[in-house]
Order: C-alpha cells, then sequence, then structure tokens
C-alpha cells in the first residue's frame, strides 16, 4: 500500500496538496516535519507534513516528496491546530499562516541554475551577442545562477535569452534547493597533540630560537592559556602577545597551533543579578486576586493605572510558572518596549529569558526557534505578535502587556491577526491561562468583563502612592488670538519647559507625524507636490532636505520654486516630529533634545540607545510618535507636552475617541512617576470635547459607557463583527465595477449590513485604487456561516474574467 503526505506549501492557495512518499521515507516520516517537494513545472518548496495517510488524490496524479528535511519535526501538534483556526477565522490560506510563523531560512526554496548541456557540440555561430556571453562565462564556471546572468548582460530582463539556450540545446535550467540558515562557527586555537609532551615542546622552543616572533608568541600562548579558562581567539593571542596575525597564520601553517570551530549561539544570554522581589501590599492583594480569578477563568483582565507596578507583578506569576516546570509567553506590542523590560526580566530569570521579534536577523530568529522548541533554553519568552507563532511544548500562562494596542493587529501581509485574540485560543490549546494587562483597556476587553467571560482585578493607586500626574488642557486658539504662541508651542508650555530644566528634570513632547511638514504649498498658486504614485502629499524631511512620501517611499529633493508656477513663494503646511525638534533647538538652545519616531529607529539598536540614552539622563527633552506612549518608564520625566491632540480626535474612524483617550492617558502616564507629582499640558483648539475632559480625570468609567452606547446605536463592535472587504487594481473603471458588483451579491446575502464601496481616505497608493466594502454580522448571526457565504461569493467573483487583476484582500475584525 502507498503512503501519502498532505504538505501545506509556502504560497497562499487555501488547499493542501497531497505527495506520494518512496519507501525509505515511509519510516521516517512524522507530522510536523519539514519536507521539500515540487511544485508546478520547476520549483521546489519547503512545506510541511500535516497529514499521513493512504488516500491518492482524486484529481491529479501524486508527486514524490523530494528529500525529508529534518530528522525531528520543528513544527508542533499544537501550532498546525493554531495555524488551522487562523486560517479559518481570519479567512487567509494555510500558506500564508506557515510563511509568517517559520523563519525565513527554514523555508528554503529552489533557485534557477544554468549548466551547459553535455550534448552541446560548441557550434558558438547559432549563438548571438548576448547568448555567447553567457556561454563563455559557463566556460569558466560550471554553474551560474539567474542573479549572475543578470549581472553578466546588465539587464534585468534575462529568462527569455535564457530560454532560447534551452532551445538551442545549449544549456540546463535546473532547480536547486537553497540551504538559507548557517550556524555561527567561532575559531578557537589549541596548541597541536604533537607537541603535548614536554620532550617535544622543548624542541620545538629551540627550533623557533631564530624566529623569535613565533616564539614570544607561543610562550604567551601558554601564558594566556595559564589565565583564562574559556578558549583562545587569533585575535586574543596576537594582541596579547603583542604580534601580528600573519605570525600565529604562520604557526597554524606549520601545525604547531592548530584551529578548530565551535559553534555558538548568536543570541546572548545574561545571567540572573537579582534573586528576591517585593511586592508592595497593593501589589500583593492584586497578584492574589489574578491567582484566584485564573483558577476559574482561563482569561483575566488586569486594568492598573500608569505607574502602578504592573510589571513586578507579572514577574511573581512568571516565577510560580516557571517553578512548575511551565513556560511563559510575555507578548508586548511595540519592539521599543523590550529595551527596559528585557534587562527587568533578565535580572530575575537571567539564561531563562528569549527574545523574539522582526528586528533580529533571520538567523537569530531560527536558532531562538530551535531553543524553544527542544526546550535548550528559556522559559520565558518575550517578543512582539509573531512570539506567538512559536513552537511552544509546555506553555502554562500568556501575558499581553499595553493589551488594548493595535499594533497587536496585523494588517500587511496575511494573515491579518490580532495577536490578542490569538493568544487566548493559543493558550485555550494548552489549556494554560491568558493575562491581559493595561491602564487603559480596550471596550472589547472591558465588555467581556462585564459579561463575566474575563476575571478583572484593578489597581487605582500608583506604587508608592505616587500622585498621579496634574493633567491640563492649553487652548491654542484662545493662546493665537491673544499672541502668545511661538511656533507651534504656547507660553504655558514654554515657562513649564523652562521651570522642568531649572530642577533638573526631563521632558517628553509629543507629535503624532513624523517628518518636517506634511504639506509644502505655493503661496501663489496653491499647488502642493503630490506623490505620482499615491494621491497623498509629499512630506517634508529636513534632516535629509526631501519631500518623501510616507506610502511608497517615493522621494524628491526639497522644491525651492512652484513646480506648477516657478514662484519662489513656498511654504510648509502643518507640523511633525522634526519641526517640534528644531523649534525646540532654537527656543532652548542649552537643552539636549533628541527624537523617536520611524526615520531614527531603523536600525537594530536605535531603540535601545534611544532609551538608554534618556534613562541615563544624557538628553533633556525627547520628542516623538505613540513609540513613547507605550509601557516604557522613565523615572526623571516632570513634564509632557502633547503638541495638538485635535488630529487624534479628528480621525475617521468609529474607534477614534477610545484610541485617542487611551493615547493621551498612556503618554500622560510618563510623567512623574516617582515623589513628585508631574505634569501633563495638552494643546487642543477644542478643550471643552467630552474626551479630553474625561482624560484630565481619567474617567474611563463614563469614557467605556459612552462610547459603548455609540456602539450599540451605530451597530459596531463589541456587539456587532465586522469583515472589511477591500479591493485592489490599477484601473480606476475596473475597481469601480468590480466593487460594485461584489457589493451588490453581498446584499443579497447581508442586506442593509453591508456598507460601500467607498474610497478610503487615500484612495490610490502604489499606482493601485483601494475601495472598501464592510460586512457587519449581528450577534444572532453564524459567523462560521456568513464567512462560508463570503468565501463562495468572493471565489465567483475570482473567477470572472474581466476581473481577474482585481486583488481582493479579506480583513476580519479590523483595527
Amino acid at each position: 500500500m502507498q503512503t501519502f503526505v498532505d504538505i501545506i506549501v509556502p504560497l497562499p492557495l487555501n488547499n493542501l496538496f497531497t505527495y506520494l512518499l518512496e519507501e525509505e521515507h515511509i519510516s521516517k516520516i512524522q507530522v510536523g516535519q519539514r519536507v521539500a517537494v515540487p511544485f508546478g513545472k520547476t520549483k521546489v518548496y519547503t512545506g510541511i507534513v500535516a497529514r499521513i495517510h493512504n488516500q491518492p488524490p482524486l484529481h491529479y496524479e501524486a508527486k514524490y516528496v523530494e528529500q525529508i528535511l529534518e530528522e525531528y519535526p520543528s513544527v508542533t501538534e499544537h501550532q498546525l491546530k493554531l495555524w488551522k483556526w487562523i486560517s479559518d477565522y481570519y479567512m487567509c490560506s494555510f500558506g500564508d499562516v506557515l510563511k509568517a510563523s517559520l523563519p525565513s531560512p527554514l523555508l528554503m526554496e529552489s533557485e534557477s541554475i544554468l549548466i551547459l548541456e553535455d550534448s552541446f557540440d560548441g557550434e558558438t555561430d547559432i549563438l548571438n551577442d548576448e547568448e555567447y556571453l553567457i556561454f563563455e562565462a559557463l566556460q569558466q564556471k560550471s554553474v551560474l545562477k539567474i542573479q549572475e546572468v543578470i549581472d553578466i548582460l546588465d539587464k534585468k530582463t534575462v529568462l527569455p535569452v535564457v530560454h532560447r539556450m534551452v532551445d538551442k540545446g545549449v544549456v540546463q535550467l535546473q532547480q536547486e534547493l537553497q540551504q538559507k540558515y548557517s550556524p555561527k562557527l567561532v575559531k578557537y586555537l589549541r596548541l597541536a597533540e604533537a607537541y603535548a609532551n614536554e620532550s617535544k615542546l622543548t624542541e620545538l622552543l629551540e627550533d623557533l630560537d631564530r624566529a623569535e616572533k613565533q616564539k614570544q608568541c607561543v610562550m604567551r600562548f601558554f601564558q594566556l592559556k595559564a589565565s583564562t579558562k574559556k578558549p583562545i581567539t587569533t585575535k586574543q593571542l596576537s594582541e596579547y602577545a603583542s604580534v601580528s596575525s600573519p605570525v600565529v597564520r604562520t604557526l597554524i601553517d606549520k601545525g604547531i597551533i592548530e584551529e578548530y570551530s565551535v559553534r555558538e549561539d548568536r543570541i546572548s544570554y545574561v545571567e540572573a543579578t537579582q534573586a528576591e522581589i517585593v511586592l508592595s501590599e497593593i501589589q500583593q492583594q492584586a497578584l492574589q486576586e489574578i491567582q484566584n480569578e485564573l483558577a476559574d477563568k482561563p482569561t483575566c483582565l488586569l486594568q492598573g493605572v500608569t505607574s502602578s507596578g504592573k510589571t513586578e507583578i507579572y514577574i511573581k506569576l512568571i516565577q510560580s510558572y516557571i517553578e512548575k516546570g511551565k513556560q511563559v509567553l510575555f507578548l508586548i506590542p511595540e519592539i521599543a518596549l523590550t529595551t527596559q523590560l528585557i534587562k527587568r526580566l533578565q535580572r530575575y530569570f537571567g539564561e531563562e529569558v528569549i527574545v523574539y521579534h522582526s528586528k533580529y536577523s533571520p538567523n537569530e530568529r531560527v536558532e531562538a526557534y530551535r531553543n524553544i522548541r527542544y526546550q535548550e533554553k528559556g522559559k520565558v519568552i518575550v517578543g512582539a505578535r509573531s512570539a506567538l507563532f512559536l513552537p511552544f511544548t509546555d506553555l502554562g500562562l500568556v501575558i499581553v502587556d499595553e493589551s488594548h494596542e493595535t499594533s497587536y493587529k496585523q494588517n500587511d501581509p496575511a494573515p491579518r491577526y490580532h495577536g490578542r485574540d490569538t493568544a487566548i485560543v493559543l493558550t485555550h490549546l494548552f489549556g494554560a491561562k491568558t493575562l491581559l494587562g493595561s491602564a487603559t483597556p480596550s471596550i472589547e476587553s472591558l465588555e467581556n468583563v462585564k459579561n463575566g467571560k474575563y476575571g478583572y482585578v484593578k489597581i487605582n493607586k500608583r506604587y508608592g502612592n505616587v500622585q498621579p500626574p496634574k493633567i491640563e488642557l492649553v487652548d491654542i486658539k484662545d493662546k493665537q488670538f491673544r499672541k502668545r504662541m511661538k511656533g507651534h508651542f504656547s507660553d504655558t508650555l514654554i515657562e513649564s519647559i523652562r521651570d522642568n530644566l531649572a530642577e533638573g528634570k526631563q521632558i517628553i513632547l509629543f507629535q503624532n507625524r513624523r517628518g518636517y511638514s506634511p504639506i509644502l504649498e505655493c503661496n501663489s498658486c496653491g499647488h502642493s507636490p503630490q506623490c505620482p504614485n499615491c494621491d497623498v502629499s509629499l512630506t517634508y524631511h529636513k534632516h535629509n532636505n526631501s519631500l518623501r512620501c510616507h506610502y511608497c517611499s517615493y522621494q524628491i529633493a526639497m522644491q525651492v520654486k512652484c513646480l506648477a508656477c516657478g514662484s519662489s513663494e513656498v511654504s510648509t503646511k502643518g507640523f511633525g516630529t522634526e519641526q517640534i525638534e528644531t523649534e525646540v533647538k532654537e527656543l532652548f538652545p542649552e537643552a539636549k533634545v533628541n527624537r523617536m519616531d520611524f526615520d531614527t529607529t531603523r536600525g537594530k539598536y536605535a531603540y535601545e540607545n534611544i532609551i538608554a540614552s534618556f534613562e541615563n539622563q544624557e538628553v533633556d527633552i525627547l520628542i516623538g510618535t505613540q513609540m513613547i506612549t507605550k509601557g516604557i518608564d522613565f523615572r526623571n520625566v516632570g513634564l509632557v507636552g502633547v503638541m495638538n491632540a485635535d488630529g487624534l480626535l479628528n480621525f475617521p474612524d468609529f474607534r477614534s475617541h477610545e484610541k485617542c483617550f487611551q493615547m493621551l492617558v498612556q503618554v500622560a502616564g510618563r510623567a512623574g512617576r516617582t515623589d513628585e507629582q508631574g505634569l501633563v499640558l495638552i494643546q487642543t483648539y477644542q478643550p471643552e470635547h467630552r474626551i479630553l475632559q474625561q482624560v484630565t480625570t481619567n474617567d474611563i468609567k463614563t469614557m467605556f459607557k459612552e462610547q459603548l452606547y455609540d456602539r450599540k446605536s451605530y451597530l459596531y463592535p463589541p456587539f456587532y463583527k465586522i469583515i472589511k472587504i477591500t479591493l485592489k487594481s490599477k484601473d480606476f473603471n475596473k475597481i469601480n465595477e468590480s466593487s460594485e458588483w461584489l457589493a451588490t451579491y453581498l446584499r443579497q446575502s447581508f442586506g442593509q449590513q453591508v456598507l460601500g464601496p467607498e474610497f478610503p481616505a487615500v484612495a490610490r497608493i502604489r499606482n493601485q485604487y483601494h475601495k472598501n466594502i464592510q460586512v457587519k454580522i449581528a450577534p444572532k448571526q453564524s459567523i462560521n456561516k456568513s464567512k462560508e457565504v463570503i468565501r463562495k461569493i468572493i471565489s465567483s467573483f475570482e473567477a470572472i474574467g474581466a476581473y481577474r487583476s482585481v486583488r481582493v484582500i479579506i480583513n476580519v475584525d479590523p483595527q
């Protein structure tokens, strides 16, 4: 009887694909293993074994699995179950989930290579100039990659040339599986075995009498070996012996010293330095309540005001699970938060802490993945939302810190999952527990508490009974009328900054827009430079004097004259973090200023360096976007200034008021985290706005009640589910026609619960027009049946030839 396997391939396809096993592979195959399988006419991909069975496929002839790539499975059964749930719930393909789950080096795929055809007789007259160049290169080198052919011909489109040579019988086009992961090997030195006894060693030193530097190097090698227990590298020896590297190399070539390689982790682990943590009475009570709630319910919400000491409670809870031998996943919304958090966790748990996020190199991610899979190191895993896909074997607890954050939602590419909701499903698979922590929980979480789905624990006081910051609204409309503004700073804010600098306090200024200015406008004709690929104006960036699109990265040099009328009367409108930085340096030339936004945090250690410099009080004023609002603990901040709160309020989104409240309360929480009360100044044109008034008193209860009423009235979450369908096409007429067709058919099933089609605020991005349709699903409707209907309608839509170029994107529970 033949043995077949169902394989998940890393392509956006909904089906599993059945392959046949060779006889010698049957005894070795396991569910979750990585295998190399042919797909299409020539390509070979890494797939994951999802099922082993004896049923041949009905509609095609099964190909053979080419190779089993590992002895033990990289993917666990729990992972496969989670992938299935994500694929079903978020309406994406298994392949999309696979690509998001495994580090890219584990997903090898084949690469096209060229070799000379053995039967070719060497008759070059049949070749044109380009073909002859490739033939000549193959004479020198037996194998050519496609990228090398591109370099030889100095053109991007080379496949037509290659295919002509294949047709002429000159070359063969083959597929070679590309190995992407390579372990880190460090070379060390040791004395050759031939000189292990004393007599041989004495002879050696006598022989080296004429080579003074080499003799000195050997003598120093023994001294260094005696003084350190660690292996010795060439660099260490050459520095210690005060000789050049070629001297050491000569000793290696002579066989006196041997080089050997040791495989090492790319990720460094730190030993624990702090044995115990002492909780305050309030923290101890909260911890006890959390443990009681988790004993009854799988999920608990911890609502603690900013600076209430939630992290210490997390550490105590983690400790209790580690003592039981369980793994703990600590999720954070932003990589920026890892820097401080990791240091605190490492103080208590040392080498048990593993970090996993997108700033790590692919090879580093492979090593972290394997350490968790085979439990070689690390019971405490800290990471952003992608850490949910790690191969846990005995998960006991997931902590979702700052659980209200929209950063937990993946928007592009698929799978478009929500980290908080996926964490709850993951813990359910393991029979584990979930703790959601936030000072400003989402309305959905509070509604789940109200309905009894989640346990609930609240901390109302800051750690050490520190007073909450004083929050004041500054009416900039009134300040402008009274001419009390300098640039974008009111006299109140300037005076407070000056007072805090005089007292040696630090200041945070928050503006949720990067760049210098979002619009450059001609004062004569009103023209504003637009992105040619997107329907947005270009943002001015002063640091490199450029105009840049934040959607497609298109950029041009800053224009000194209007592109339309040639007038030199051009000015900027609006402001971003760069402009605030410039104004701060002019107003307070003696202050040390730094900026934290997407532009300044591109490097691997950029977050760490900016946060460390502010923590060490090397910086007086830190200007930033929403990155600085999320749970970072600065002890010396006396003042937080919000440059303009109106941009957060006036956003076309039913969640804008909730998000505004959360962001302002969070940024306010960075102030006065020690003995003295901090001050928060929020500049706004509408100080009477209810949300801003609620922020000043931290009245989350009233905000929740009002927002819940609005959501219920207008049929929005948490009462109704939303599925957003986005259509993309380069053809304006086609996007209009196809979106109307799709909306019409959706209305036949869902009636008035279908909104749209409508163009979003930015209707064209990267030369593709976007149009959105929203489907609301009532509480009494079956979510699974509704999704099945949507899938069938979209499947019918994609079968229409005229609409095949239109891309359909499904986003379940958009944020």
